[in-house]
């Protein structure tokens, strides 16, 4: 059962403990037992990478101001006021030009720059470790885009693999937006984060964990099968749907033929003319007195050296038939 909001804005998530509630997914029904979140990986870094680690411990931001933040409550605050990003690093801070190798940039490795509220404050829910109902009333909110990606990241970060389909499928076709991007560019609905976070490791900069290969299968099969479902639902199966590409390649191939077929219209009107220039000009194309137009001479010459050879062979016709 969901409860309003909160005079504070803040939504209140409660669910109850019902199995049979299939309107809920089972990851997400809040009950006295199950509340204390897992964490999966290392329990101290939280599976941060060591270059963005070592900056948030050391940023002015984490050490004086989220020091004197002790509640969720006030972290949630914090993101409010604070977060206008998902990227670990502050736009124009990182520089990886010159690096090589390893150092590249890709993977996380290399000169850092000024880290993201965002990964600070990502940190610190993760230290003062949040509740199953904190992280669903994250992911539900309807106040924050970029409180919701908070959840999510957290989700990707330190739940256990074999979890995550069931934290973000539900999430594959949500509609609603945000800019993960620091200073803007590139927008993504919540769906096509859920999908990236589950096919993917790259992260703006930085990496996910592994998700170990069998479970990593297991989601595959899983997008393929809805997949599938999704066609079926448009009216269309396997077997209709292999037909009609198996048709279109044929009508391709086809086409292909008829274009490469001499004489036909799509050859003819690729054929292009060139200017017919006679011996003369062959053999002065070097010339540039000859280059454009030959001595009328020489072609009055070459006309009437092609008259004789004309005249001659009529004259050997006629002599072969009265023989």
């Amino acid at each position: 059962m969901m409860m309003p909001p909160a005079a504070d804005g803040q939504i209140d998530t409660f669910y109850e403990d019902d199995a049979y509630d299939n309107s809920i997914p089972d990851v997400q029904k809040v009950t006295k037992k199950n509340n204390t979140l897992p964490v999966w990986g290392n329990q101290k870094t939280m599976n941060l990478n060591g270059l963005v680690l070592e900056n948030v411990l050391q940023c002015t931001y984490y050490k004086q101001v989220l020091a004197e933040c002790s509640t969720y409550q006030q972290i949630v605050d914090e993101i409010y006021m604070h977060v206008r990003h998902l990227e670990p690093w502050e736009k124009g801070t990182r520089k990886v030009q010159g690096m090589t190798g390893m150092c590249g940039g890709v993977r996380g490795v290399g000169a850092g720059g000024v880290i993201s509220s965002a990964f600070c404050l990502l940190y610190k829910l993760f230290n003062i470790r949040i509740t199953r109902k904190q992280l669903v009333s994250m992911i539900n909110s309807n106040q924050s885009a970029y409180l919701r990606g908070m959840g999510f990241m957290y989700i990707r970060f330190c739940q256990p693999p074999s979890d995550l389909w069931a934290w973000l499928e539900p999430y594959l076709d949500d509609e609603d937006t945000v800019d993960p991007r620091s200073g803007g560019g590139d927008e993504l609905t919540f769906g096509q984060i859920s999908r990236m976070m589950l096919t993917k490791l790259d992260w703006y900069g930085t990496l996910f964990p592994r998700i170990p290969v069998p479970i990593q299968k297991d989601i595959d099969e899983k997008f393929r099968e809805r997949n599938r479902q999704a066609l079926e639902a448009q009216g269309y199966d396997e077997e209709r749907t292999g037909y009609n590409a198996q048709r279109h390649a044929i009508r391709e191939m086809e086409k292909e033929h008829d274009r490469k077929r001499k004489g036909s219209p799509a050859r003819e009107g690729e054929k292009k003319h060139k200017k017919i220039r006679c011996d003369h000009h062959l053999r002065h194309h070097h010339c540039r007195k000859h280059r454009k137009d030959c001595p009328k001479r020489a072609k009055a010459a070459k006309a009437a050296e092609k008259t004789n050879e004309n005249g001659e062979e009529k004259m050997d016709e006629t002599d072969g038939q009265k023989n």
